[in-house]
């Protein structure tokens, strides 16, 4: 596979691109895909058996099973970063490694359904607590150590809905891909 069709693959719907001025309806409409995130991927993957969410989205990539449990994890994460960002004064966060956690015993050996649970009640409580948010409460930040960088979290509301639908069409590139990247 050529490098670009590799790159294609890894990132369907491109890199996150911050507006210059995040206006109230980027807002909206991230908000809006952060809640709706878990009903499309029950949707997506309903009648889904296991073997087909064992198929990965590209080769060396993870499967779709992996990506529903790292979607849950991820976003555990990210809402404790809202909390910390909300509460404390520019909160060094705590990074973690993504690839090492998709391969500990509560991916490899579980099926979705937990963690389809943890979505469901994580972006219900989450979309809440951002339509909540104030303009000073929007330009809050943390440090991320990764990055050397501060993200605001209106910033980071935009970064997530960009996760959750990075992360969608990666699920629906698996179960299209029939097993040939396995």
């Amino acid at each position: 596979m050529s490098p670009d069709a590799l790159a294609q693959l890894r990132f369907p719907i491109g890199a996150f691109n911050k507006p210059p001025a995040i206006t109230a309806i980027h807002l909206s409409d991230w908000v809006q895909a952060i809640e709706d995130f878990p009903s499309l991927v029950r949707k997506l993957l309903g009648s889904a058996n296991d073997e087909m969410l064992s198929w990965p989205y590209r080769p060396d990539g993870w499967n779709t099973n992996q990506l529903v449990h790292h979607c849950a994890d991820s976003h555990m994460n990210s809402f404790i970063r809202f909390k910390l960002s909300l509460t404390e004064d520019k909160p060094i966060i705590k990074p973690y490694n993504e690839a090492e956690w998709a391969m500990l015993p509560d991916v490899e050996g579980m099926k979705i359904d937990a963690s389809m649970l943890i979505l469901e009640g994580l972006h219900a409580r989450w979309t809440t607590l951002l339509r909540s948010l104030t303009e000073h409460d929007l330009k809050k930040v943390f440090l991320h150590p990764e990055h050397s960088k501060e993200f605001s979290v209106e910033e980071n509301i935009g970064v997530y809905a960009w996760h959750c639908n990075h992360h969608l069409v990666h699920m629906k590139l698996g179960l299209n891909s029939s097993g040939k990247y396995a």
